[in-house]
């Protein structure tokens, strides 16, 4: 049980362990590896929930990549997006005419990864693909094309492995359902 500054209590449920989320980094890592031999291929992560999983995948790739960060916000404080998507750092290396993978933690309106696809599609990379470590289709607003997805998750708001509620959680080793503790639960 934690209490959280609005002074509710939450209740954590284990959804994805840490050596399941090791096993499917290791798998996507080897899938874009493969895909991308001999290939001037560009990661760009968006920050600050992706830091984990990013990291993670571009330690298992067995090929060289460049990387690159975009910041992206629709949450603010709240569990469910805003749906209004702020830009506060964009990409700074060259992408014309390269291989872009956007790695995400998360999708789950589709909404900030659509504006971000857009910004970088005017960029003129050679191809774009999406990797994401947990696709949530709860409230799903916008067909997203996913190339690499490492988990499919129906519905639930998720923390831990650089996910968060309201900054919090994100130091987290595994991947839980964050419940507001009811009653007994309390």
């Amino acid at each position: 049980m934690v209490l959280s500054q609005d002074q509710r209590v939450w209740k954590k449920e284990l959804l994805i362990s840490r050596e399941e989320i090791h096993s499917k980094v290791e798998e996507l890592a080897r899938e874009i590896s493969s895909d991308y031999q001999g290939k001037d291929l560009v990661l760009i992560g968006v920050l600050n929930g992706v830091v984990f999983f990013f990291a993670d995948l571009v330690r298992a790739l067995t090929i060289p990549v460049k990387m690159d960060f975009v910041r992206a916000a629709s949450y603010g404080s709240a569990m469910s997006s805003s749906g209004e998507i702020r830009f506060t750092k964009d990409v700074e290396i060259e992408i014309r005419g390269k291989p872009v993978i956007v790695v995400e933690d998360i999708i789950d309106t589709g909404l900030t990864l659509v504006n971000i696809m857009e910004k970088i599609k005017q960029r003129e990379p050679e191809s774009l693909k999406v990797c994401v470590l947990i696709d949530k289709t709860e409230r799903r607003e916008v067909d997203v094309p996913i190339d690499y997805r490492g988990f499919h998750v129906p519905k639930g708001f998720l923390v831990g492995y650089g996910l968060d509620f309201n900054e919090e959680y994100r130091y987290l080793p595994d991947i839980f359902v964050l419940k507001e503790a009811r009653g007994a639960d309390a």
